[in-house]
């Protein structure tokens, strides 16, 4: 089973800013598309942002234009930047991967999610 492990969550002010990052087990050297998911309380899991491995972006248009996603393919990681932060940017903020194998084609993988609070 493979796991992601995400860092980067807290509690910050309406405006403000925080980083997200997200890696695979280094034993992990071949990743298609990473993404962002998020579920805020007695909400569905809803897209946030995904990558592919070339790197071409797609975001929800509730982020544009405040949250930028990223990737170092070399570490495995992908990053999301959320900057203007709002309160209904509150939720737990899971990433993905895409993994491709030999035997059971492309699985996904999830990390344990990260808390994002926006408030005053």
């Amino acid at each position: 089973q493979v796991q992601l492990v995400e860092s980067g969550g807290g509690l910050v002010q309406p405006g403000g800013s925080l980083r997200l990052s997200c890696a695979a087990p280094p034993s992990i050297t071949n990743i298609n598309a990473m993404g962002w998911y998020r579920q805020a309380p007695g909400k569905q899991r809803e897209l946030v942002a995904t990558i592919t491995k070339g790197g071409w972006t797609n975001y929800a248009d509730s982020v544009k234009g405040r949250f930028t996603i990223s990737r170092d393919n070399a570490k495995g990681t992908v990053y999301l930047q959320m900057n203007s932060l709002k309160p209904e940017d509150t939720a737990v903020y899971y990433c993905n991967a895409e993994i491709p194998t030999i035997l059971t084609g492309t699985l996904i993988y999830w990390g344990q999610g990260t808390q994002v609070t926006v408030s005053s």
